[in-house]
């Protein structure tokens, strides 16, 4: 059973949405204003080592430095980036990226964990 929280697309934006899947990934899906939809996901311990490395420098950061640091695909530190960013725990300054929380990792777990429980959103029929 897949968890999701859903921007609603009511002018042909960009839509993004954020679920854990049945293995405990984090997924990423984004419907583009042109072009397909498409979806990355992120394992919980890539999403962990994103959060600890703001915790551990607290300084900014783009996804390929902090890709490299902690030797993580770049399309699943961007897809931790992007649940931090929706989320408030982190906050991008120009092409950098920075901590906006005293416990990134403590608030990105509480965060995950509160999208894994949470369970499918309802849809409603009207």
């Amino acid at each position: 059973m897949t968890k999701t929280t859903t921007t609603t697309n009511t002018k042909h934006e960009r839509v993004e949405s954020f679920s854990v899947d049945h293995k405990g990934m984090l997924v990423r899906a984004v419907t583009p204003r042109r072009g397909q939809p498409y979806q990355h996901r992120c394992r919980l311990a890539s999403l962990e080592a994103v959060a600890h490395r703001f915790d551990e420098f607290g300084e900014g950061d783009t996804v390929e430095i902090i890709a490299g640091a902690i030797d993580q695909p770049v399309t699943q530190v961007a897809t931790a980036l992007a649940f931090l960013l929706e989320r408030g725990i982190v906050e991008r300054i120009g092409k950098l990226t920075y901590p906006a929380s005293i416990d990134v990792h403590l608030d990105a777990m509480t965060e995950y964990h509160a999208l894994r429980d949470k369970g499918p959103e309802q849809v409603d029929p009207a």
